[in-house]
């Protein structure tokens, strides 16, 4: 459990990409934005004003780089992590963020599902963090953060993103075999994938009474997804 709420302050200049991100966010549970700013001189008089723990931030900025706007709150000495989001993959782009302090990497689309799993670890790392006494636990915090696996073991990206769009295209709701069949998995493991979703609070899962037996459940993503 999240002792206290987790500030975010949201930089994008899109303002399509801008709304998502700041609904995305206020629906994991823990956060709240603080702010939504559209370039990185707003970012920082913003930050001057109000210090957040984590800051959203696209790296391509009109008015300068998203890296700058790490140097300089590290410089100004502001205590908040950065979770960069761009559309680069350019290696040298992401040991550069690394070596800022970047905590995480976020490409360009992402989905829902992608965005909460990384604030979800970066909760946990937070709460952590603070119990942390010896090596072993650094090394386990750290591992919470930064771990080579996003997910859980026998899980992968491209199937937990297949099925988020799937049940994006089906706001009435969709059951695990009818997930399954849709994108050529087993029903235990769709079911499997759509219990993650609804544990990272992506998806809801809702009966669907018929007129006689068990319940059927549906799981579906709410609208403003």
């Amino acid at each position: 459990m999240i002792a206290t709420t987790i500030s975010v302050l949201v930089v994008e200049d899109e303002e399509i990409t801008a709304e998502a991100n700041r609904i995305y966010v206020g629906r994991v549970p823990g956060f709240e934005v603080a702010g939504v700013v559209r370039s990185g001189g707003e970012a920082l008089r913003f930050l001057r004003r109000r210090p957040v723990d984590l800051i959203l931030l696209d790296l391509y900025l009109p008015d300068m780089h998203g890296l700058e706007v790490c140097r300089a709150v590290r410089a100004g000495g502001l205590m908040c992590d950065v979770i960069a989001v761009t559309s680069a993959r350019d290696l040298a782009m992401v040991r550069s963020a690394v070596s800022l302090g970047i905590s995480q990497y976020l490409l360009k689309p992402f989905t829902y599902a992608t965005l909460a799993e990384k604030l979800t670890r970066y909760a946990r790392f937070k709460e952590e963090a603070g119990l942390a006494v010896g090596q072993s636990d650094v090394d386990r915090v750290l591992g919470t953060l930064r771990g080579s696996s996003e997910l859980p073991k026998g899980m992968a990206r491209d199937t937990l993103d297949t099925i988020a769009a799937e049940l994006r295209g089906r706001p009435e709701g969709m059951a695990a075999q009818g997930v399954a069949d849709a994108i050529g998995v087993s029903r235990v493991t769709a079911r499997r994938y759509l219990e993650y979703l609804v544990e990272l609070g992506v998806a809801d899962r809702v009966p669907k009474y018929g007129s006689v037996g068990r319940p059927e459940l549906l799981y579906r993503i709410p609208m403003e997804s």
